[in-house]
């Protein structure tokens, strides 16, 4: 695969230890908000440093399975928001909820395991076959496309809030996360070449410090317009990790009804289904990422190892942490960003991620990075996976209706938040768009091979008729 991005550090390159240490933390600071928000999401006393400690195991996990060639980031699951609330909701007792949790994604895994034998047995090309460029490409622009609302949520919000609204002026916040984007902007264009590397450390502290600044004014001043970073998270410093396995086997375990196989029944039915809307966003974001390092990882090292390393590392995830992990979109965007594509980069990240569950200040200096500095990052971060979804379609003819059908449907539906849910179960927009889009391009591939015969016969006589001439 031609790769047309300029990477600094290619996947099996090694930075200098000062430079990966850096390089680690950029990559921990992209995935660290929405990692830390799954827990908080759910609630039910679920810790977020023990979240980020099974981050970094599955990340570990991913990376042994694929033989350190996949430069990606794991981190919680968004999509099992609605299996890990009906894990909750089935037991009675918190302990019977982590221990939903962790069967959850014990079945999940088991469903990547499958798929994974599967693609082992059948090989690949049924996938490039069924999810052509025409199909993954607008899909993989859905995938930034559909976090645009969180980051300009983001964007106009800070961390103090009362009963869960912010109190600060949304231009306020606005301000501090704008700054933290063209800082992050200027130092990736116009920086040199170490500045190039980490443009979102510099843009993260460049936006905290100017809402700190305006926090001290605000406090100061009892003006709530200006309170943004919420510091009252360093008087309850993070602890020891509060892991789910501990919580699931601590106390005496209650059901709903008394039955611990109908729990199990409902825990499968929501974790199930999920893991194969998954398994459609791995696809999506390995081919992103394959475009982004220039070699194709469905083939090396293989779609396999790759579902396996994200279905055991869910698993592994969710004994400490309690959230099933998959491949961040964050973290792809990071790499193409940046140009570091070191693997060793990622695993040092994984590293620190379990070394700062354990560090409270560090943690929770990390937790109260306010949303509106977050989201002026994610801006850049999401915008580089939709471009890069984009420029799948370089080579695709939209001039051919067959083609125009396909990524019609796919950015339509995934723009205008097409979801489906089943009770428990969500299909999410984007799997909603690539199912769609690959019906679409089922539809429209008989009368694409026939435009091909008639253009190839049609080439022929001309070729024909030019011969005769001479």
């Amino acid at each position: 695969m031609e790769n047309k991005n300029v990477l600094n550090f290619g996947v099996h390159d090694k930075p200098k230890f000062p430079q990966l240490l850096i390089f680690a933390l950029q990559q921990l600071l992209a995935i660290m908000a929405a990692t830390i928000a799954v827990p908080a999401i759910v609630g039910n006393g679920m810790s977020q440093s023990a979240a980020l400690f099974g981050a970094g195991v599955g990340t570990i996990v991913y990376l042994l399975f694929t033989k350190f060639r996949s430069p990606v980031f794991l981190g919680s699951s968004f999509a099992f928001l609605g299996s890990m609330s009906a894990a909750f909701a089935g037991g009675v007792s918190a302990s019977a909820g982590y221990f939903g949790l962790i069967i959850g994604a014990l079945f999940a895994g088991l469903v990547y395991v499958a798929i994974a034998l599967v693609v082992k047995c059948a090989g690949t090309a049924w996938i490039n076959k069924l999810m052509p460029a025409v199909v993954i490409g607008p899909t993989v622009a859905i995938i930034g496309l559909s976090l645009a609302g969180n980051a300009i949520g983001d964007l106009t919000s800070g961390s103090v809030k009362v009963a869960n609204v912010a109190i600060c002026s949304p231009y306020i916040a606005l301000v501090c996360g704008l700054v933290t984007l063209f800082v992050t902007i200027i130092c990736s264009v116009y920086g040199k070449k170490t500045f190039k590397l980490i443009p979102f450390i510099i843009g993260i502290l460049a936006g905290y410090a100017l809402a700190a600044i305006f926090t001290v004014i605000g406090n100061a001043a009892d003006v709530d317009a200006f309170k943004i970073i919420d510091f009252a998270l360093f008087e309850d410093i993070y602890g020891v990790p509060d892991f789910a396995f501990v919580k699931a086997f601590g106390d005496e375990m209650t059901f709903g009804d008394g039955t611990v196989w109908t729990y199990l029944g409902t825990i499968a039915v929501a974790y199930i289904p999920v893991a194969f809307v998954v398994f459609a966003e791995h696809i999506a974001d390995h081919k992103n990422l394959s475009a982004v390092i220039g070699s194709e990882l469905l083939e090396d090292p293989g779609l396999h190892r790759t579902l396996l390393g994200d279905g055991v590392g869910s698993v592994a995830g969710a004994f400490f942490g309690g959230c099933p992990n998959t491949t961040y979109g964050e973290s792809i965007g990071c790499v193409a960003i940046t140009g570091n594509a070191s693997v060793i980069s990622i695993f040092a990240a994984a590293c620190m991620a379990i070394v700062i569950s354990f560090i409270g200040p560090f943690s929770t200096f990390l937790a109260t990075i306010p949303s509106c500095v977050m989201g002026g990052v994610c801006i850049a971060l999401y915008g580089f996976i939709a471009v890069s979804g984009l420029k799948m379609l370089q080579k695709v003819d939209l001039n051919d209706n067959s083609n125009l059908f396909v990524v019609s449907v796919i950015l339509i539906t995934g723009v205008g938040g097409m979801a489906l849910r089943f009770g428990k179960i969500t299909i999410t927009e984007v799997a909603c768009a690539l199912i769609l889009g690959i019906v679409t391009n089922l539809i429209c591939s008989r009368a694409r091979k026939n435009g091909e015969k008639e253009n190839f016969v049609t080439s022929k006589e001309n070729i024909e008729v030019k011969e005769e001439r001479l």
